[in-house]
């Protein structure tokens, strides 16, 4: 497979991870609310806004994790910590599932990367 086909992979993987997966989450495990608890996870695309402290905003080459500051290891602490509570279960779900999502990201990143050296 070319690099070219393999980005157009991982920029599809990575954004139905980021919209679609958050629904299939939310039916299976708040199905009574599963609506409301797609859009909370899906709203935690917010997370992102930490990409504006960077230069440049945008590189599609870049490992998020470990680079934004709400995409660091004591961030996503603070994520776990809000699966404790129920007020902020959905949220905090929803932006683990985020830095899970960010971090295959990565892993594709490396493995392209690999490819074109």
């Amino acid at each position: 497979m070319d690099v070219q086909t393999l980005q157009v992979l991982q920029f599809l993987t990575h954004y139905g991870l980021h919209f679609l997966a958050p629904g299939l989450i939310a039916y299976v495990f708040f199905r009574k609310k599963w609506k409301k608890a797609w859009l909370l996870m899906a709203l935690t695309i917010l997370v992102d806004l930490d990409h504006l402290l960077a230069d440049p905003i945008f590189d599609p080459s870049r490992c998020s994790i470990g680079f934004h500051p709400l995409h660091t290891w004591p961030a996503m602490l603070v994520y776990a910590v809000m699966l404790c509570f129920p007020k902020t279960r959905i949220v905090g779900l929803g932006l683990l599932f985020h830095m899970l999502t960010d971090y295959q990201d990565c892993i594709w990143n490396a493995y392209i990367r690999s490819l074109v050296l």
